[in-house]
C-alpha cells in the first residue's frame, strides 16, 4: 500500500470517533494494552507530559511542545484530531511521521491489527509511542483523545499530569455533571505524579483534590498560583499578556504568537507545568520560555487557533466547539471592530446545539454548512435551531460554498469568522492555504 491507500484502509477499517461518534468509542483499555504489549510497552521508553481537559488541551500541549524544543529537547508530540493531513497527530521537534514510516507501520503489524480490532484513535496512540521510542526523544506531550481514565493515553507514566479545565462536552458519554466530567478527567492522575489543574471550579476542586490526595500527588491549581491580562492584542498576529505570581510580586510579560484572548488561560497552565517540570530534570530557562511562546506556530506547526486566513475582509478561523469555546469566541468577536460580522457555521450532531447557539452573536449574518463527515449536523437543520434564537443566514452544503459567499458579500472592512467544529475549520483551511 502507499500513504493514501494506508489511511484509507485506516478509516475503513477502524472505527473512529471523530467520524462516527459514541459508536467509534470503546470505554476500557484493554486494546491498548494488548498493542503496547506486542510492541515491548514503547510508551516506557521515554518521559511523558499528559493532558487532559475540555478546552485548551490542543494550545497546552502545543505550548508545551514548542518551549521544550526552543530549550534543546527532543520533543515528540501526539494531539487529535488532524485539520489537513492524519499526520499532523504524530510529531517530532515540529516535523511530521513520515508517510513511508505510517505505511510500513501498518504494513508491518496488519495482522495484529487485525486480530486485536482496534478503534482508529487506539492504534494511532500506540504507533505514536512507537515512533517516539524508536527516535530516542527526550520527552513527548501526550493529549488525551476524549476524558482521560478510559482513554488509550492512559497507559504512561508521565512527570506531570495537565488538566485544563471542566465544562460541558460529550456529556453522553462522560457523564451530565461537572463533577462526573472532571472524575473521567482526573483519571489520568497516577501515584506520586504531581497533576496541575488550570481552571479551579467549585463544583470540581474537590474531586481533584480527593483523587490527588488518594494517589499521594502533589496538586496545582494554575489560576490560583498565577493572574494574568492582556496588554496589547491583534499586533501582526502576536497578543501580549502579562502574568502576576501570587504572594510573589512576580510580574513579567509574554509575547504569543496565539491571538484567542482564551490563551490567558492556557499560558498560566502552561508555567505551572513548567515550574514542576524542573523537579524531573527538564530544566526550562525564562528566556526560553519566552522564544517558545513567540513562535509556537511556526516551531510546531499549530493551525486553527484563532488563525488568521486573510485581511480586508479579516478573516479568523477556530476550532472552538462546545458552550465555553464558543461563549469566549462570542466575547473576542464582540471586543473587535468590523463594519458588519459574516459567520461561516457547522456543528456535529452530538453536541448541545441549543446552548451552544446561546452563545453567538445577534448581529451577524451566518452561513450555515455541514462538514463532509457521517457526524455533520445537517445544515438546514443547523438553520432551523438558529432561527429560533433569533440567529439569521442561508445555508450551504458545503464548506467551501459558505466561505465563497461570505467572500463574495464581504467589504473590506467587514469580518469573516468561520467554525463551530474542527471539522469545519479542516475543511475552509484549504480554500486558503496552498495544500
Amino acid at each position: 500500500m502507499n500513504y493514501r491507500e494506508t489511511i484509507d484502509y485506516m478509516y475503513k477499517q477502524l472505527p473512529m470517533f471523530h467520524r462516527e461518534g459514541k459508536l467509534a468509542y470503546k470505554a476500557y483499555l484493554d486494546n491498548i494494552i494488548q498493542l503496547a504489549a506486542v510492541l515491548n510497552n514503547p510508551e516506557k521508553n521515554f518521559k511523558s507530559i499528559h493532558v487532559a481537559g475540555t478546552n485548551g488541551k490542543g494550545s497546552v500541549c502545543h505550548m508545551l511542545a514548542s518551549v521544550l524544543q526552543h530549550a534543546g529537547y527532543k520533543t515528540g508530540l501526539f494531539t487529535s484530531p488532524h485539520l489537513l493531513d492524519f499526520r499532523e497527530r504524530i510529531k517530532i521537534n515540529g516535523e511530521m511521521v513520515s508517510e513511508d514510516y505510517v505505511t510500513s507501520f501498518i504494513e508491518k503489524h496488519r495482522k495484529f491489527i487485525e486480530k486485536i480490532n482496534p478503534s482508529f484513535f487506539e492504534l494511532t496512540t500506540i504507533m505514536a509511542f512507537k515512533y517516539f521510542a524508536e527516535n530516542n526523544i527526550d520527552v513527548a506531550v501526550i493529549e488525551t483523545g476524549l476524558g482521560g481514565r478510559l482513554d488509550s493515553t492512559n497507559i504512561i507514566n508521565p512527570e506531570v499530569s495537565v488538566i485544563t479545565n471542566i465544562s460541558f462536552d460529550h456529556t453522553d458519554i462522560l457523564g451530565n455533571t461537572l463533577a462526573e466530567i472532571a472524575g473521567e478527567k482526573a483519571g489520568i492522575i497516577k501515584q506520586n505524579v504531581p497533576v496541575v489543574i488550570g481552571e479551579s471550579h467549585s463544583k470540581t476542586r474537590n474531586v481533584f483534590i480527593n483523587k490527588a490526595s488518594f494517589n499521594h500527588s502533589q496538586i496545582i491549581f494554575a489560576d490560583e498560583n498565577y493572574s494574568s491580562e492582556i496588554l496589547l492584542n491583534n499586533l501582526p498576529e502576536k497578543q501580549i499578556i502579562r502574568v502576576t505570581k501570587t504572594g510573589f510580586g512576580f510580574s513579567r510579560s509574554y509575547e504569543l504568537d496565539l491571538l484567542g484572548h482564551y490563551q490567558q488561560k492556557n499560558l498560566l497552565t502552561l508555567l505551572a507545568t513548567i515550574d514542576i517540570l524542573g523537579d524531573s530534570g527538564l530544566k526550562i530557562k525564562d528566556k526560553v520560555i519566552e522564544s517558545g511562546l513567540r513562535n509556537i506556530t511556526g516551531t510546531t506547526g499549530l493551525m486553527g487557533r484563532w488563525q488568521i486566513l486573510g485581511h480586508k475582509p479579516l478573516i479568523i478561523a477556530d476550532t472552538g466547539h462546545n458552550e465555553e469555546g464558543l461563549k469566549a469566541t462570542s466575547q473576542q468577536l464582540g471586543q473587535m471592530k468590523y463594519k458588519n460580522l459574516h459567520i461561516v457555521f457547522g456543528m456535529v450532531k452530538d453536541k448541545d446545539v441549543k446552548k451552544v447557539l446561546f452563545f453567538l452573536p445577534g448581529n451577524a449574518v451566518y452561513y450555515f454548512t455541514k462538514a463532509n463527515i457521517p457526524r455533520a449536523l445537517n445544515e438546514i437543520d443547523l438553520l432551523n435551531e438558529a432561527q429560533k434564537m433569533g440567529l439569521k443566514g442561508s445555508t450551504y452544503t458545503s464548506v467551501e460554498d459558505a466561505i465563497k459567499e461570505a467572500m463574495g458579500r464581504a467589504t473590506s472592512d467587514d469580518c469573516i469568522y468561520i467554525g463551530g467544529s474542527t471539522f469545519i475549520v479542516g475543511e475552509a483551511l484549504p480554500v486558503f492555504l496552498k495544500v
